[in-house]
């Protein structure tokens, strides 16, 4: 069986738990059958992806080893207390280069060889280590990138993500298919400009993208399933 990626968004009822889950969950979970990789994530300002913070919301990342391993976990996670909105995605690898503290998530994923199908989703996370002396530029440029990212076509859902407030910082964004994604990735001018500036002043000490194929979803995010309708339901969690 090939691993499964999960993508999770939570909000808390409280400031309290959102605290809890950022300061506990890697221990609360790193006993899970089948869990390869995790990380719990601060997540940015509603649907901004530029520096910032959103109180209440978590996000986790996870890698297991097989289908049946992530079920339970989806299970488990959704039966946590102190939560009063949940989503979950299951994602497959579609490639995609770079490490995350690392560990190279797309070579774990074994991602497809061809390419995603433009007539179905994807899936897009994107984070960095960003150098202390880049930061100050990083931000500025995250903001204009930020405006870009929200006027392309395509754009399904985004949230900023973050192990930390600042320096390491990424995104997960969702696309209706791998030519929106495009568009956005290699027809925008402020975008192209920031990627082209990051490889020729060195702004990150690790990077990387990784392309995924969302193929099951569950509860909502903001109150709505961005996938609904385009991938299997979870209406009836394992």
């Amino acid at each position: 069986m090939s691993a499964v990626a999960t993508f999770h968004v939570l909000k808390w009822r409280s400031i309290v738990g959102m605290v809890s889950a950022l300061a506990f969950d890697r221990l609360r979970y790193r006993r899970v059958v089948g869990l390869r990789f995790l990380r719990v994530l601060g997540t940015g300002k509603g649907s901004s992806t530029a520096p910032g913070t959103q109180f209440g919301r978590t996000a986790l990342f996870c890698l297991f080893a097989d289908e049946s391993s992530a079920d339970q976990f989806v299970a488990r996670l959704s039966r946590r207390r102190g939560t009063r909105e949940m989503w979950h995605v299951k994602l497959r690898g579609a490639g995609g280069h770079g490490s995350w503290r690392g560990t190279n998530i797309p070579q774990l994923l074994g991602g497809i060889e061809s390419s995603p199908s433009d007539t179905t989703p994807l899936a897009i996370i994107t984070r960095a280590d960003v150098r202390a002396r880049s930061w100050q530029t990083f931000a500025r440029a995250a903001r204009v990138v930020d405006d870009e990212l929200h006027r392309s076509d395509g754009l399904l859902a985004v949230i900023g993500i973050g192990e930390a407030p600042i320096l390491r910082l990424g995104t997960f964004s969702l696309w209706q298919n791998v030519g929106a994604m495009s568009g956005f990735a290699h027809r925008q001018p402020e975008h192209e400009q920031v990627v082209r500036r990051t490889r020729s002043e060195r702004w990150y000490g690790e990077e990387m993208f990784a392309r995924f194929a969302p193929y099951w979803s569950a509860g909502t995010w903001d109150g709505r399933d961005p996938l609904r309708d385009i991938v299997s339901q979870g209406n009836n969690i394992p």
